[in-house]
Formats: structure tokens, sequence, C-alpha cells
């Protein structure tokens, strides 16, 4: 076992799978001498030479491209978008391409392209580099949308997102990359995609997350804990597929929960994880289900992202309002 950061965890990863399989490549914007903006590619390109790690143009669109022409050809793609924000420049290959090849061409074709990209707030970055729109790669069917939250998972949920023969899109919050470390081992292994991990146990009321909030949660569950209040706190993981089974097992426990997402209230993840509960499980319900998000509202510049972003405070007031309900 080595102590790593999520950054280190995620270079790992993709060193892992470059060393496992002569079709894996990573490219992006500044991915190869200068090892993305971040580092998360750093050292990779001397290592495996600039035919398997490589610089591309300031150019979303064409990174897109070229993905889905490398998969045709039998490559298995890494793609890094420098800050998921400017996904809308790519928007068309992947959720108007990658995510329709299967479907429309009757499982002939494949596409396995794992596309990288930071996202998430409380950092300070400029406008459009913090957005939080796994909302809208979730609502694309033919995508995986997978969201570490620790260096232990970044690891071995990139490695399946790279083996996977359907496109997965992989988010990594930009605060958790250097926040701890964790053991994570040196080997290689994977984690299940579409698999929820219940990171406590509780018996009074169930914390759904994702990504950072599920540091919130767990926090707020430390502070409840004090009132006597047990919260379970389960990390998604994988925001599409999600793991209904596990969500709906604990709130049968529990009879009570709180959905938290750092995104936008409306149309995001957190709305379909009320409504599966609601209607899945509505006769095990003490209280009605409730959200933690940010407003809906363009997000906020940095000097008021901090009372923008959700926080684990309004974790524990929701808790406590379905407590008292």
């Amino acid at each position: 076992m080595a102590q790593m950061t999520m950054i280190q965890a995620i270079t790992d990863a993709m060193r892992t799978e470059l060393k496992n399989d002569e079709n894996v490549l990573v490219f992006g914007e500044d991915v190869g001498k200068n090892g993305g903006v971040f580092r998360a590619t750093e050292g990779l390109q001397s290592e495996f030479g600039e035919d398997r790690v490589f610089d591309t143009p300031l150019a979303e669109s064409g990174i897109g491209g070229l993905a889905i022409g490398l998969s045709t050809q039998g490559y298995r793609p890494v793609p890094e978008i420098q800050f998921f924000g400017f996904v809308f420049e790519v928007i068309d290959s992947i959720s108007g391409q990658m995510a329709r090849t299967r479907y429309r061409s009757g499982g002939r074709w494949h596409m396995p392209v794992t596309v990288r990209a930071p996202f998430g707030g409380g950092v300070h970055t400029p406008e459009l580099h913090a957005d939080s729109l796994e909302g809208l790669m979730a609502q694309q069917p033919g995508l995986k949308v997978v969201i570490p939250s620790t260096p232990y998972e970044a690891k071995g949920l990139l490695i399946s997102a790279i083996r996977d023969n359907d496109p997965v899109i992989f988010l990594e919050h930009m605060k958790l990359y250097r926040s701890f470390r964790e053991e994570v081992p040196e080997e290689e292994y994977t984690i299940e995609l579409g698999k929820a991990d219940v990171k406590r146990e509780g018996k009074d009321v169930t914390l759904v997350s994702y990504g950072a909030m599920v540091h919130s949660c767990l926090k707020a569950a430390e502070e409840l804990e004090k009132d006597g209040i047990s919260a379970e706190v389960i990390d998604l993981r994988t925001v599409a597929p999600l793991d209904i089974d596990t969500i709906i097992d604990s709130v049968k426990k529990t009879g009570r929960a709180v959905v938290v997402q750092e995104a936008q209230k409306q149309a995001g993840v957190a709305a379909t994880v009320v409504t599966e509960i609601q209607e899945r499980a509505i006769l095990h319900l003490e209280a009605p289900v409730l959200r933690v998000a940010a407003p809906d509202t363009v997000y906020a510049f940095s000097d008021a992202e901090e009372v923008w972003l959700p926080s684990h405070k309004d974790i524990v007031e929701k808790v406590s309002t379905v407590m008292n309900f």
C-alpha cells in the first residue's frame, strides 16, 4: 500500500492501463510534457512516448472527434477535457455520437472511450471551470457517469472505466485532488461501475450523495451523532446508472432520506434519486425526501462561492426537518 492523493491515484490508474494495453491512448490539452493543468498525466509521456500520451490543439470538438475515430480502429482513448465546463464544445461527439454508437449499430460497434475532466467548486476558479454538469451527462442514455470521492475509489473506478467497452464520463472534483491522502494498493484492482458504497452505517436517516459532498455528509453525520441522530451515508460513486437497490435498502431501514448534490437543484441527479425513493419505498417513509443543492442560478463568482455552495450545515438543517416532520 502507498499513501496517495486522488490526483496520484488517477495518474497511477492511467499508468496501469497504459502498461496493460498498448491500445490505451491518453490525450488532451497540455497533457503531454506539462502533465495537464493539475499534473494528472505527469510523467506519462516520458514513460510511454509521444505516440501514446500526447497534446492536442485547444479544441474540445477535435478531441471528441479524435476519440471517436480511434475507437473505431480498436483503440481505447482516454481524452481529457481540461475543465468539464468546456463540455459544451464537445457535446455532439459525446451525446450525439459516442453514447449512441452501440444502439445505432445493433451492438456491432462500441465506443470504449473514457472522458476525464475536473469539475467542482470551492477552489475559486474562473467562470465555466467549476460547473457541475453531471446531470446533463446522466440524462443521456448510453453514457456511464462516474464520480469518485476518495483516492482508493478513483484508481479502482478509473481502471474499470478504461476497460469498459462503452463510453464513460469520469469526473474528478478539483477540491478532492490534493485535500487528503489514504492507502491505495500499488497493484491493479477494479471497482465495479454502477455500485454505490455505504460510507457510514446508521439507523435514523439516509444521506445520499457523491463526489465532494460525500465528505460534507460525513461531517454532518458526525454533528448529528452528538444530538443522538444516527445517519447512514451512501456514496453513489456512479450517478448513471444508479445503484437503486443500495439506496432503497437503506431507506427501508431508516425511514427518512436527504439527498445531497453540489449542482443546482433543478433537473439534477438528486431529483432522480428522490423520485426513485418515492416510487419504490413510499410506504417505508416517515417524512418527505428532501434535497440539499445549490441555488438555481449561474455558478457564483469566486468571491461568493462559499455562500452559494451547499455545506454540511445545510445538510444538518434538512435532517432536522425530516426528523421533526
